[in-house]
């Protein structure tokens, strides 16, 4: 997000345009928007104390995530102050709108063909407290195979092993990658360390023919794409 809220009471309406989560949603895409962003959406507004964001902010500290608050109680939801009925009752319905979506696809594979596409497959890496890398598999039409994580903990190329990155791809025979790791510290920006990474990767990829299509680097604040930002992909 464009800067730090050092006023967790300054209501929604109040904030620059580039601040608030629905202006970003319309003019950027939900894709540009973090986990908090888009659950301040949907509660709408927040109390007198703490405004949308911030309440959905500490709710998802308090769950540790996405994934557990989807399996949240309306009981466990309404101990927060200003979820009341309606608020709970629209968390919920949007969660199980996601469960039967996810139900309905599960036999699709969906393609891969941008970025965008890539950073919504890993989404919940945002909200991830540590480090974590997946490998995004894809046929030759870059349909998505499977995701696999193949790293958890400080990342460098000293400790992530390009066997590891590369090891399902050719016993799955995909063709081509995307690399995803997330930063917990919140911002997506990629790092000297990480372009050095994609480096390697892209070079080791060619050696195996195996494409590495992008790396994605997945945060709280958004996502960036390496090969957009033209990063390690001479």
């Amino acid at each position: 997000m464009a800067s730090d809220r050092k006023q967790s009471n300054v209501p929604m309406q109040d904030l620059p345009d580039d601040e608030r989560p629905r202006e970003r949603l319309l003019s950027q895409g939900a894709s540009a928007l973090s986990t908090a962003e888009l659950l301040a959406i949907l509660l709408r507004t927040g109390t007198a104390q703490e405004n949308a964001l911030h309440l959905a902010e500490r709710i998802l500290a308090h769950f540790g995530g996405l994934h557990r608050l989807a399996q949240a109680t309306p009981a466990e939801l309404q101990r927060f102050r200003g979820m009341g009925d309606a608020k709970s009752a629209q968390l919920l319905a949007a969660f199980e709108v996601g469960r039967r979506l996810a139900a309905r696809l599960s036999d699709e594979r969906p393609v891969i063909a941008n970025a965008a596409d890539a950073a919504r497959v890993v989404a919940d890496m945002g909200d991830l407290p540590q480090e974590h890398v997946r490998v995004i598999l894809l046929d030759a039409g870059r349909r998505l195979i499977a995701i696999r994580t193949v790293y958890i903990g400080t990342l460098n190329m000293s400790v992530l092993r390009v066997s590891e990155v590369f090891r399902e791809a050719i016993a799955r025979n995909s063709p081509a990658i995307v690399l995803a790791h997330n930063h917990p510290s919140g911002s997506p920006q990629p790092s000297p360390e990480d372009v050095e990474m994609t480096r390697a990767l892209v070079a080791a990829g060619r050696l195996l023919d195996i494409a590495v299509i992008d790396h994605i680097i997945v945060a709280r604040q958004g996502w960036r794409s390496l090969r957009d930002l033209r990063l390690g992909f001479d």
